[in-house]
């Protein structure tokens, strides 16, 4: 890991393990992003989500009400990835001012979040290609551009990713909608559906 601590420290991107699919994280500055973008060939109008340790490091971004903690205990840990309301506009890549904050499970990446802080939670591949399982072969195909990038060893459930939800009423959003499922991953929609009735 001492490596993949050093690159990203650097301003470089990293392939690291999570509970899903493997993550390509960077920090969360502009010159980072640009190099996670031409990386995954990505569209610079698709926003990518922050992965972080704990809520405590969230906060620091993001406004966390109590509801939406109750949420994220009451879902195993790094199911759902939470778009919430920014404390300031974050680059538009990141979400400008809703940021989509996903709480990680996987130990390896508690641990290199806990070291680094905050760190970009897209999935590592190029945008259009279906994800692989292992960090050393994710990182291996990213390096294939010309670019090295290091990782943290791991090897990742795959399936599908997190699901993807928007609280709109704490983005201080006008929808009539308050919440609303943009991602269906490995908690399918109705489960959350049902959760947010018994709030109710």
């Amino acid at each position: 890991m001492r490596e993949a601590i050093q690159s990203v420290r650097a301003g470089e991107c990293i392939v690291y393990p999570t509970t899903t699919q493997p993550a390509l994280g960077c920090m969360p500055t502009p010159e980072s992003l640009d190099r996670l973008y031409a990386l995954k060939k990505r569209d610079q109008s698709m926003p990518v989500s922050i992965g972080v340790a704990n809520l405590e490091q969230a906060e620091k971004l993001v406004k966390v009400p109590k509801l939406v903690r109750k949420l994220l205990d009451d879902f195993p840990r790094g199911s759902l990835t939470v778009v919430l309301k920014a404390h300031e506009t974050l680059d538009s890549r990141l979400g400008g001012d809703g940021v989509a904050i996903r709480v990680v499970a996987h130990p390896e990446a508690i641990s290199l979040l806990k070291t680094v802080g905050p760190l970009t939670a897209t999935s590592a591949n190029r945008s259009g290609f279906v994800p692989v399982d292992g960090c050393e072969e994710a990182a291996r195909t990213l390096s294939s551009t010309g670019e090295e990038v290091a990782y943290v060893p791991g090897v990742c459930p795959g399936g599908s990713p997190s699901t993807l939800i928007v609280w709109h009423s704490v983005c201080g959003s006008t929808q009539l909608r308050d919440t609303e499922v943009l991602r269906e991953g490995v908690v399918p929609s109705e489960e959350v559906r049902l959760w947010l009735r018994r709030q109710t």
